[in-house]
């Protein structure tokens, strides 16, 4: 791989590993060993299959500059198109407002417990901070993924440290009347399968590296772009993996539930509970800790949501394109998306919405439809695509698609 190819991994693993992740090892608590082994077992296959079919959608155009956006138009015509777009954006944007009042909820606790000060106003300290982040983003493109590329590697230490600093607090519990039930073990995965999508989702940034590979590498884009994904998964899941084990190894049930409640990252929660661990290791970081580890949680979103800026920009600029009948020059598209950006995100940040119920009921399966659903239908109609057809692999993206969709509805009916 090239050093640019390498950056283009690194910024896929710095989309995905944001507040998803974050809000992982809380969503698992819960749910015990068994969906643990059952998520690594799964985990590549199913977040490899669905990105790189999604990263073919986008590379089966001729034309290097054509995005998610434009290529769904020509295969599925203008309304067909419309639809798609929509989707692409909606599953995009509400993360932008998740992160946000995950960025304000850290800030806000750390200054709480941490500062042992006063909460600051609401209203303008998630001014100030989608201020920041609005202002990094209008830079462009080539901003964005420099910035996420220098942010990724500390990040990536530093959240091993922490998982492995907690290594000597590990105790048995986890592994304590572990017996097999179908209707537990797999109903507590199956309700996993949402927030699994979105903590290693990075689908809003694939459409730009589809862009970036038609261009650098032509006829072998797809088999580049099928390696910087790899790469990044992998990376993904063993740093992930590691991470939410760590933490269910030494919290208890009870430590997920009040995470919940308070609707703060686990990074925030071990902050504020670090004069319970006594094990050497920690007590040494724990001074460090205690005022580190909100501020990693504060930065995993705040790169994360600068990636995901790319994909709601190209969604929201093709909607207003299409409604201005392409009236609207690149330039105006781009202001009026920041600006709107600002102020949805400045309300959202505001109002502060639960994180984890907005994951499971809306972003999840929106997910879903665009990276399960919508490349099998095309690998399936249009002969620029046929090559493609993988008939275990596509069934298998098909039935994790479908179960994450129905994980949502379960969760939206009796939740």
């Amino acid at each position: 791989m090239s050093r640019r190819d390498l950056l283009w991994a690194l910024s896929l693993y710095g989309t995905a590993i944001g507040a998803g992740v974050l809000f992982l090892p809380i969503k698992m608590g819960s749910g015990g060993l068994i969906p643990l082994v059952m998520m690594v077992i799964l985990a590549f296959p199913v977040i490899f299959l669905s990105h790189r079919a999604l990263c073919r959608f986008v590379l089966s155009s001729d034309v290097g500059s054509d995005d998610i956006t434009v290529v769904a138009q020509k295969y599925f015509g203008s309304i067909g198109g419309m639809i798609i777009t929509i989707l692409y954006f909606f599953a995009i944007f509400p993360v932008l407002l998740i992160y946000t009042v995950g960025i304000t909820n850290t800030l806000d606790s750390f200054v709480v417990h941490q500062m042992h000060m006063n909460s600051p106003n609401r209203l303008l300290l998630s001014f100030i901070l989608v201020a920041i982040l609005i202002f990094i983003v209008s830079f462009g493109q080539e901003v964005i993924v420099k910035v996420m590329s220098v942010l990724v590697v500390p990040f990536i230490i530093v959240l091993m440290m922490i998982a492995l600093s907690l290594i000597p607090e590990w105790n048995t519990d986890l592994f304590k009347n572990v017996n097999f039930s179908w209707s537990q073990d797999i109903k507590s995965l199956w309700l996993l399968l949402p927030v699994m999508v979105f903590a290693f989702n990075h689908s809003c940034i694939i459409s730009s590296l589809a862009v970036y590979s038609k261009e650098k590498y032509g006829n072998n884009a797809d088999a580049k772009s099928s390696k910087i994904i790899a790469t990044s998964n992998v990376l993904m899941i063993v740093t992930v993996m590691f991470f939410v084990f760590s933490f269910m190894m030494c919290l208890s049930l009870d430590d997920f539930r009040v995470a919940q409640k308070e609707n703060i990252s686990i990074l925030s929660l071990v902050a504020n509970i670090a004069d319970r661990f006594d094990n050497p290791i920690f007590k040494v970081i724990a001074p460090v800790l205690v005022y580190v580890a909100p501020m990693i949680a504060f930065v995993a979103m705040w790169k994360a949501f600068i990636g995901h800026y790319l994909g709601a920009q190209e969604g929201f600029n093709q909607i207003l394109f299409k409604i201005s009948n392409h009236k609207i020059s690149p330039s105006i598209a781009k202001k009026i998306t920041i600006s709107l950006t600002f102020i949805i995100a400045w309300f959202a940040s505001y109002m502060n919405p639960q994180i984890l119920g907005m994951i499971d009921k809306f972003v999840g399966p929106i997910l879903a439809i665009i990276l399960f659903i919508i490349p099998l239908i095309a690998i399936y109609s249009f002969d620029e695509l046929k090559k493609y057809k993988k008939p275990l692999q596509n069934l298998f993206i098909l039935i994790f698609g479908l179960l994450t969709i129905s994980a949502a509805i379960y969760s939206i009916i009796y939740n």
